[in-house]
C-alpha cells in the first residue's frame, strides 16, 4: 500500500460488555432500534459479538467501542478501541 491509500472506513459499535470470555476475549452486547415493517412499533434489536481485548480492559457491566478488523479467530472480528464508561445501567 503507498500512503495515498487508506483502509478504508472500518465499523464501530458502542455495546455493553456481557461476558469475560476468555483470556483477551469479551462478549458485547449492541443495541440497536428498528421500526416493525408491518406495525411500526420501534423496537430493541442486540446482536452480540466476540471482540478482541489484548489487555482484559474492560470489565462486565462496562460501555465500550468495537471496531471491525481482520479475523482475529473462528468468531472474533472485532477488537477494542476504547472503554468509555463503568457501569451506568443495570444489564440482564
Amino acid at each position: 500500500m503507498t500512503e495515498t491509500q487508506s483502509r478504508g472506513n472500518r465499523k464501530e459499535r458502542i455495546g455493553h460488555v456481557v461476558r469475560n470470555s476468555g483470556d483477551k476475549t469479551i462478549s458485547v452486547s449492541v443495541e440497536r432500534h428498528v421500526r416493525h415493517p408491518l406495525y411500526g412499533k420501534e423496537m430493541r434489536v442486540s446482536r452480540r459479538f466476540l471482540v478482541h481485548d489484548e489487555d482484559n480492559a474492560a470489565k462486565v457491566g462496562d460501555k465500550v467501542r468495537i471496531m471491525e478488523t481482520r479475523p482475529v479467530s473462528r468468531r472474533k472480528r472485532w477488537r477494542l478501541v476504547d472503554v468509555v464508561g463503568g457501569d451506568t445501567e443495570p444489564r440482564q
